[in-house]
């Protein structure tokens, strides 16, 4: 098979490193790419969030399957586009990717079929919005109502904090105009990931996202500085538990609304006192969440989304081994603010990549020979093992051995389930 993947970050890198190991892939082009995928896969320079130029490049290049990556080009209706001219694809329409375009949709959805999630009102101005959050108190979690790429969220712990988040928004922070206030939830957080066909869903993984800057999760939210799979809290009977009240529910509201749902859906988790409630939907792998699913997954991530896009989740399988990925995203300094682009990173050529030890580029870019930094969060060190703490010391050990003074870590992912 001749595979597309869109996008070039950290989750891209690692769909595209499980699927080449399957011997049904032939060849492999990712748009845009990016260093790391460069080394083993085409690269190529289309608009992926172009419907029409994503659909010529696939016909001219005789694409078989199409795995899109991000959100953008599914809101932006790649994969209609793609349906319609009779191209496999893998990823939602345009209209069921709404569960994470606006997150006005999902509370709807959610209400209308009964899942748990917190209380939420919508404003779409701001001295309203300000009135609502002074009423109610803090802690208060205020998100523009689009995508944000992860970054429209703010857990504020005072009123004023709440204020000021309002006020970003609404100043066009995020290209929004429109404001979701939600009640707080308390809890342990979690990644749940199922394949839906828009009949079958199949659980296709657990993990565990950090989502703060700083050590002891302090400073702001950003798109992730590390990951772990599988997340001890999701029980096999929460995991029964989330799929019986949460997911199916909101794919019955979803075909009954005449938007079937096909593809990953991502439910964010917050977990208290053995519920869960849903915190988000992405339509789409989580980054760096990816990074660990695909490590334990490998090749037969391929044959799972191929019946994912073609309706046979009915008849797939996942197969599983006990083990236990855990990833440290490498960041620059200053992200999830401003922070400089163009600094070299030395010390990858001379590191193993190999199905425990792999660092997934996220923002990096080949200049002149050398691999610079190209966005915020640039490296995802990926290792996997029998045991947490063996992934953990792993994925640790790539940090250690990266020369690069223009970046920084965490140093404590998987914290609160190496203990254990």
């Amino acid at each position: 098979m001749n595979i597309l993947i869109l996008g070039g970050g950290g989750r891209e890198h690692a769909l595209a490193w499980a699927i080449r190991q399957n011997p049904k892939c032939d060849r492999l082009i990712v748009a845009p790419g990016n260093a790391g995928i460069a080394s083993f896969a085409r690269c190529a320079s289309i608009n992926i969030d172009s419907p029409a130029d994503v659909l010529t490049f696939a016909e001219e290049h005789a694409i078989d399957f199409v795995v899109i990556g991000p959100e953008a080009p599914l809101a932006a209706g790649v994969s209609d586009a793609l349906r319609e001219a009779g191209l496999p694809v893998f990823g939602p329409s345009r209209a069921a990717a709404q569960l994470e375009a606006s997150k006005t949709f999902t509370k709807e959805v959610c209400d209308a079929c009964d899942a748990p999630t917190a209380a939420w009102a919508r404003f779409t101005e701001a001295a309203p919005a300000c009135a609502y959050v002074s009423e109610k108190g803090a802690p208060i979690v205020v998100k523009a109502d689009g995508l944000a790429a992860g970054k429209g969220v703010t857990v504020a712990e005072t009123v004023a904090q709440a204020h000021e988040a309002i006020a970003q928004i609404f100043d066009g922070e995020f290209g929004d105009t429109s404001v979701v206030i939600e009640e707080f939830m308390d809890g342990e957080e979690a990644s749940f990931f199922i394949l839906c066909d828009g009949k079958t869903c199949l659980p296709v993984g657990t993990a565990q996202d950090h989502k703060r800057v700083g050590d002891g999760d302090t400073g702001p939210n950003t798109g992730g500085m590390g990951a772990y799979s599988p997340a001890p809290i999701l029980t096999e009977a929460l995991q029964d538990q989330v799929m019986d009240r949460i997911v199916r529910p909101t794919m019955a509201e979803m075909a009954d609304r005449g938007m079937p749902f096909q593809g990953v859906l991502y439910a964010g988790l917050m977990i208290k006192d053995g519920q869960a409630r849903l915190v988000e939907y992405n339509v789409r792998f989580g980054d760096p969440e990816c990074q660990v699913l695909m490590m334990r997954l490998g090749g037969q991530v391929l044959d799972l989304l191929l019946a994912c896009s073609e309706g046979r989740l009915d008849q797939a399988k996942v197969t599983w081994a006990e083990d236990h990925a855990l990833t440290v995203v490498m960041a620059a300094n200053g992200y999830p603010g401003e922070y400089e682009k163009g600094s070299v990173i030395n010390g990858l050529n001379s590191l193993p990549e190999t199905s425990f030890e792999m660092v997934f580029h996220a923002g990096t870019k080949d200049q002149d020979g050398q691999v610079v930094a190209s966005g915020g969060r640039v490296l995802a060190c990926t290792g996997r093992g029998a045991t947490l703490a063996e992934a953990h010391q792993r994925a640790y050990d790539l940090v250690d051995r990266i020369d690069w003074p223009q970046g920084f870590c965490r140093r404590d992912i998987g914290w609160r389930a190496l203990p254990h």
